[in-house]
């Protein structure tokens, strides 16, 4: 898969450090998350693809028939496809550590990339996924870390989900942290000093 298979910005960072990967939410581009990237990891050098799914205009990385219904088939076709962009920036840079950032419809696409590429990024953070499926880890999370970031009063992915995402990568081995809040699908300050946290603790001696 080529490094160009999606309309994408990169911003560079330290030469050797880590690479991170932003996934923007419906609706939005590759620029939603370009500037909490550069906030959450300093050093990182910065991926951010924009979905290749137009809905009604709106950008998404996969297509859907309803609210929280997916288009299964088109979810596999776009796993696949960014698992194979992710791994070609990889082997082009080489960074000392390959790390995950995904918001609601971009968290999706991440956490897919996790299931089926589960060596493929050392640690993600998910920020508000919605996974009304069982997923199917091909090969082992171990040693992975994983970041779920929700609202209890989130109207989009009911807590429950959440809760069950959580076990379903717990099962499988990774090392999962779950920071919540008491609203709804919006990103809240103390996810983000999560996530800050996180990523520090993941590039630690990298």
């Amino acid at each position: 898969m080529s490094k160009d298979a999606y309309i994408h910005r990169l911003l560079p960072g330290s030469p050797g450090g880590p690479m991170l990967f932003v996934f923007h939410g419906t609706g939005a581009d590759e620029n939603q998350l370009l500037s909490l990237g550069r906030e959450l990891a300093p050093l990182a050098t910065i991926v951010s693809p924009r979905g290749d799914v137009s809905e009604h205009g709106s950008a998404r990385f996969f297509r859907r028939t309803g609210e929280g219904v997916y288009d299964m088939d088109d979810l596999a076709r776009a796993t696949d496809k960014m698992a194979g962009f992710v791994k070609a920036h990889v082997e082009a840079t080489r960074p000392s550590a390959v790390l995950g950032l995904g918001y609601s419809n971009g968290a999706n696409i991440l956490a897919s990339v996790v299931f089926v590429a589960p060596t493929l990024l050392d640690a993600s953070v998910l920020m508000h996924p919605l996974i009304p499926f069982e997923p199917e880890v091909k090969g082992s999370l171990t040693g992975r870390d994983i970041l779920l970031t929700a609202g209890k009063r989130d109207p989009i992915c009911p807590p429950n989900l959440t809760t069950r995402l959580e076990a379903y990568l717990r099962a499988d081995g990774a090392d999962v942290t779950v920071e919540w809040h008491e609203g709804g699908h919006e990103v809240r300050p103390n996810e983000i000093e999560a996530a800050r946290r996180f990523f520090a603790d993941a590039t630690q001696g990298v």
